[in-house]
């Protein structure tokens, strides 16, 4: 199974994973933000998001489905993902491999989102870089918040700007629910 936590830069994705963490040990965690780390390290990205390579997505649903076919856990995955053909591509490709997704997207107010991303630090020790980051991140919350009504029926909308303590209960009663757990 996997719980993939789904929600604009700021919606408070891996802070959600974080307070599951210790509330499900057995589960694993997933960032497919390394995968992409390490292929800009091989790679040209031209359009400078790594989710528009083909080989992401791929890696990204194999590697997914390898850590739980293997290790037989659950994975909770804290990553935004909104272009409807990506979702598709990487959920479908996911379904197709037998894997249950519990999709979770975290829905937080523009306001809130751009303050959350001002009060975060991208890279430590370079501030020119740092707000780069921040304003990539907030010409991002448009698209990923307008993306909500494109994303699978089964999706599971939380308000983002509760606790992460509420969020995790939340997660976790849904999970528990569903008949294939």
């Amino acid at each position: 199974m996997i719980v993939w936590v789904n929600g604009a830069f700021g919606s408070g994705k891996s802070t959600l994973v974080d307070e599951l963490r210790p509330r499900w040990p057995e589960a694993l965690v997933y960032d497919p933000e390394m995968v992409g780390y390490v292929l800009r390290e091989i790679v040209e990205v031209p359009t400078c998001d790594f989710q528009d390579l083909r080989l992401w997505r791929r890696l990204v649903a194999d590697l997914a489905a390898g850590l739980v076919q293997e290790y037989q856990r659950p994975v909770l995955v804290p990553m935004t993902l909104v272009n409807p053909g990506y979702v598709g591509e990487i959920f479908g490709a996911l379904k197709d491999a037998g894997i249950e997704v519990h999709h979770f997207f975290l829905n937080v107010s523009p306001e809130v989102l751009v303050k959350r991303i001002d009060g975060r630090s991208f890279t430590p020790g370079d501030p020119d870089k740092d707000e780069q980051v921040r304003q990539w991140c907030k010409t991002r919350i448009e698209p990923c918040t307008a993306a909500a009504d494109t994303l699978p029926s089964n999706t599971v909308f939380l308000d983002g700007e509760l606790t992460p303590q509420e969020l995790a209960d939340n997660v976790l009663a849904r999970v528990r629910a569903s008949p294939n757990r």
